[in-house]
């Protein structure tokens, strides 16, 4: 199996931002939004005592949550970084108030677990003198960065890079940026992200995976050759821990969006935002742990599940490896005393199909579902049970 094929069946990551800017808990463009002054901001190296079981108990929440890897911010475009840079400068988690090689111990507990460690790395960068003044320069930088993220952790998962979309015009020497990983880590997958602006885009034949940040998932055109895609949200609005965020999504749409990703044949990276301690908020763990009790619910078919071959009316209709078809139906009800709730109105799932159906069951439960000639009913959750979303496991004759 190809490393692009292995990573497409991890189906689920875990994306994490942090760094300094969690310190100041306004999220990770802090410094650039509210001008931070540099003397004001690299003062927090001093404040940036992270615990030490930081990293175990992320990888254990990962786990918890279903996530199969984790894509975490090396240096972010404050450019401090979390691993040790060899000499390169000192604005390294090793001489702040830390004093550790936090990307080590974030290796060592992915491996420790079977979880696939992924670094993100920033490619624009407020900090270094050369990025303004002296660009093919500040390119050597982030070149000998990458190489020691290359050398010194063991066998990686990929390099996800951003911030090109900063000097659209300049010359990034990507050639030379993929061929350092691709000499240290073949199987790394590089993931280059286009931002908002170019959703899906295939910028460099050297790209694994293309992205769809915050945006819609599409099927990705693999004409040249076979490339995943990756679709990336935050629980709220910020990457970065911001302590006074209180938009978060509903835990809904969480999962339709995870089952959005798979129904396009792509992977959902997740965000979370540490606290400066590396502590995860209470709000994020909590709704972690009900995507993947979801997940486990649903008999974690979404690993081994990709577009269908066939459709469905009212749902979304997905295929496993094991031949059999997965409706995922959004916005099932429950049922309900007629006092406390509205009539339940019956619906169908057609499928688009001349095959028959042999049977259908729920995968929380494992009940059959009611066969109609061309599909099944949806049956509702019975009362002290809600979803949301429902699958059925279907198989053809």
């Amino acid at each position: 199996m190809d490393y692009i094929t292995c990573f497409e069946k991890r189906a689920f990551g875990l994306f994490v931002h942090f760094g300094l800017f969690s310190v100041l808990a306004r999220g990770e463009w802090a410094k650039h939004v509210h001008s931070v002054p540099d003397e004001k901001y690299e003062a927090l190296t001093q404040k940036f005592k992270v615990k030490k079981s930081w990293a175990k108990d992320l990888v254990r929440l990962a786990k918890k949550a279903g996530c199969r890897y984790i894509t975490l911010t090396t240096r972010h475009h404050d450019g401090f970084s979390l691993f040790d840079t060899k000499g390169l400068n000192d604005y390294d988690a090793p001489h702040s108030a830390c004093g550790r090689d936090l990307i080590k111990e974030f290796v060592d507990a992915c491996n420790e677990a079977d979880i696939l460690p992924m670094f993100y790395h920033t490619l624009l960068d407020w900090k270094h003198p050369d990025f303004d003044t002296n660009f093919p320069s500040y390119i050597d930088y982030l070149i000998k960065s990458v190489e020691i993220l290359c050398t010194n952790y063991g066998k990686i998962g990929g390099l996800w890079f951003d911030g090109m979309w900063s000097k659209p015009n300049a010359d990034w020497q990507e050639d030379r940026l993929y061929a350092t990983i691709r000499k240290h880590q073949p199987e790394a997958m590089i993931i280059n992200n286009t931002g908002l602006s170019e959703l899906g885009k295939v910028g460099h034949p050297e790209i694994d995976s293309v992205t769809f940040e915050r945006g819609q998932p599409a099927f990705v055109d693999n004409s040249d050759r076979h490339r995943a895609g990756e679709m990336c949200q935050v629980l709220n609005d910020h990457w970065g821990y911001a302590e006074d965020d209180y938009n978060y999504k509903p835990v809904r749409e969480i999962i339709e969006n995870l089952v959005e990703c798979r129904f396009y044949n792509c992977n959902f990276l997740l965000n979370v935002g540490p606290m400066g301690d590396g502590s995860i908020r209470a709000m994020d763990k909590c709704m972690l742990e009900f995507v993947g009790k979801w997940i486990k619910q649903n008999k974690s078919f979404i690993y081994n599940a990709k577009s269908a071959d066939i459709t469905a009316e009212g749902a979304y209709l997905l295929k496993g490896e094991n031949g059999k078809y997965y409706a995922v139906i959004k916005n099932v009800e429950m049922t309900a005393d007629a006092n406390v709730q509205r009539a339940i109105m019956e619906r169908e799932i057609v499928l688009n199909t001349d095959r028959k159906i042999k049977s259908v069951r729920w995968l929380d439960n494992g009940e059959r579902a009611i066969a109609t000639k061309n599909g099944f009913k949806i049956t509702p959750f019975v009362y002290g049970t809600s979803h949301a979303l429902r699958v059925a496991e279907i198989t053809l004759k």
